[in-house]
């Protein structure tokens, strides 16, 4: 409503009434009191309700459906709809609006790559006087054009070293015409070719050429045959190598450790993935509490382009307290320590304390920060305590080695002295042991946390020597193997498998220690069975195995739309720890249960039923650090 319109008086009565009182206002000296009489009932009142405005005109768009909206949400005669009688509109206005709405309608339908539509307009009168106008808008599209040809060319330092042969430029050429997203015999639209001018600058800047930029681009439209001819040309720039690292945020943390995080050296062409790389690396090598990495991108200095880290350290020192419980070990509560810089000296050191129900446990572990190839030196150890109906085991280890981690690897070799003890109510045996071990994780995933696709691989490899109080001396190998794959299935559906192999190769009179052995059943094994109790019966009690196979096959989805991180899943376990590979019997675990996505990994309740024990068992994981 106009401002003219709101300083109406609010007792106005109806246009014609209005008329009327305009020709007697020389007898209404009272003004609006006048009418506050019995004959006034036709008049509002100040506590009468607002009448419904009436819009000017009424327009109607016939089109395709998302043409359609198109069209009402940018028309200048649909937002003439969406005014009131009240508004200055006059008839001329509305005559000059409908003149030009046909070749507003070509204009936009043009964005959507209709070159030829047909427009129509048509009015009806209002039946009866003071009613309101309809417009009608008919609209044809006609077929949408299609692209008959995409020129791409690149000039500048790219393209002139792909001329001279280097494979590194002819590679990068090819992988970014091959990117380009807008294809022969595809339809055209405008955002879709705004997209795909913007992807492939991006792509190329990523790749190391930071100042590549548009030398020119145009979209030919050969209307009469309803088509296309995209042509596009960018020049390249300096492709940027990385020259010094400037460091900025560092306080007690060494210099040396950022540069060798880095991991590539002066002179390596700078691309997105290996910035981003280097800061996945600062990030995870836990001393660090926010980084960027970027490019200084002065292309005078593309040959040796600084790279810019800036960093916010951690505190030196921290604890952490938790609680949680899980199906397999109880109720628990622990306390973490960590000191990142032990006597002033590039080393970390950790301290961690658990103590629950069914498992009491130290580990330590005292190690340099990552250096050349991301290596570390470190010096660990556990106790653990782990009762249960049938024994108590008891595992001591000290361990010394070198450590590679990468975000799709990590390595562990390393040299450890072990003590076991096993305890019954009718024996006690203790055995100590000596190897030497490899350790990898290989991992291909899509997300680390919350994986829906890809795969991880942990392969364990050792040998050793062992000597027991109740068996003889002598030399022991132990291979393990553990792959996960995660698969989408569908637009919904997600699919997980694991398949676990474990194989103690022994003399027939030489024990391991029980923590080298394998018992299977809870919530990361088979599930429907008790924690650790699969595993071969000696004397009616229940040890460790030599042996070890588990699988498991699980599918799952999210409950609802409005909780896509609540998810239901239904699996199958099978498997058991055994002295023997040929006569191993699995047991099976069928189940179904929740999980909640959260950021810090999933949480999980499952129901499964045992088809031995005959019986269902609750399984849940949770845990909470603060």
């Amino acid at each position: 409503m106009t401002p003219a319109a709101r300083r109406r008086p609010r007792c106005r009565g109806a246009a014609a009434a209005l008329r009327i009182v305009a020709l007697v206002a020389p007898l209404l000296m009272g003004g609006c009191a006048w009418l506050s009489g019995p004959r006034a009932e036709n008049v509002r009142t100040a506590d009468a309700p607002e009448p419904p405005e009436t819009p000017v005109v009424l327009v109607e768009v016939v089109a395709p459906g998302e043409l359609k909206a198109l069209l009402e949400r940018h028309l200048d005669l649909s937002r003439l709809a969406r005014l009131t009688r009240g508004d200055a509109v006059t008839g001329s206005e509305l005559a000059r609006l409908l003149d030009t709405t046909p070749a507003q309608v070509r204009e936009l339908l043009q964005t959507e790559g209709h070159f030829n539509p047909d427009v129509r307009l048509r009015r009806a009168a209002p039946a009866l006087a003071g009613g309101i106008e309809t417009v009608t808008v008919e609209v044809d599209p006609g077929p949408q054009a299609t692209i008959s040809r995409v020129t791409l060319e690149v000039e500048g330092p790219l393209e002139r070293a792909a001329a001279a042969g280097d494979g590194l430029a002819r590679d990068t050429l090819a992988a970014w015409r091959a990117s380009w997203a807008m294809r022969t015999g595809s339809r055209f639209r405008n955002a879709d070719w705004s997209e795909a001018k913007a992807g492939a600058l991006a792509r190329l800047r990523s790749n190391g050429y930071a100042n590549a930029a548009w030398s020119g681009t145009s979209a030919d439209v050969d209307a009469a045959r309803n088509e296309v001819r995209l042509f596009v040309v960018l020049d390249s720039g300096a492709l940027f190598r990385s020259g010094p690292i400037d460091v900025d945020g560092l306080v007690r943390q060494d210099r040396r450790t950022v540069e060798a995080l880095a991991g590539f050296p002066r002179g390596t062409p700078v691309t997105e993935a290996l910035l981003l790389d280097y800061q996945e690396r600062l990030q995870r090598a836990g001393l660090f509490e926010s980084v960027t990495v970027t490019l200084d991108t002065d292309p005078d200095r593309a040959d040796a382009a600084p790279i810019l880290v800036r960093l916010r350290e951690q505190p030196i020192q921290v604890f952490t307290f938790g609680v949680g419980i899980s199906a397999n070990t109880g109720p628990r509560a622990s306390v973490e320590h960590a000191y990142r810089r032990v006597f002033g000296a590039a080393v970390s050191s950790s301290n961690k304390v658990e103590w629950g129900r069914l498992r009491q446990a130290w580990t330590g572990e005292v190690s340099t920060h990552p250096g050349a190839g991301f290596t570390r030196w470190l010096l660990g150890g556990a106790i653990e305590r782990l009762p249960t109906n049938a024994d108590t085991v008891l595992s001591q280890r000290l361990r010394f080695g070198r450590a590679q981690d990468s975000r799709t690897l990590e390595r562990l070799v390393f040299a450890e002295a072990e003590r076991g003890v096993r305890s019954t109510d009718l024996s006690r045996v203790d055995t100590f042991a000596l190897s030497a071990n490899l350790h990898l994780v290989l991992r291909r995933l899509d997300s680390v946390v919350l994986p829906t696709d890809g795969y991880t691989l942990a392969l364990q490899g050792g040998v050793g020597r062992s000597h027991g109080s109740a068996s003889a001396s002598g030399f022991f190998t132990r291979a393990y193997g553990r792959l996960t794959g995660y698969l989408p299935l569908g637009s919904a559906w997600y699919g997980q498998a694991r398949i676990e192999l474990g194989k103690v190769f022994l003399p027939g009179n030489v024990a391991a220690p029980d923590s080298q052995l394998w018992r299977a059943g809870g919530d990361d094994s088979v599930r429907g069975y008790g924690y650790r109790t699969l595993g071969p019966i000696r004397n009616g009690v229940v040890g460790s195995g030599p042996v070890l196979v588990t699988g498991s096959v699980e599918l799952a989805r999210p409950l609802m739309a409005e909780l896509p991180s609540l998810w239901g899943a239904v699996f199958v376990d099978a498997g058991r720890a055994g002295d023997d590979l040929r006569g191993l019997r699995p047991a099976v675990g069928i189940g179904a249960g929740v999980r909640w996505r959260s950021p810090v990994g999933p949480l999980r309740l499952d129901i499964a039923w045992g088809e031995e024990t005959q019986k269902l068992r609750l399984h849940l994981s949770v845990g909470i650090a603060f």
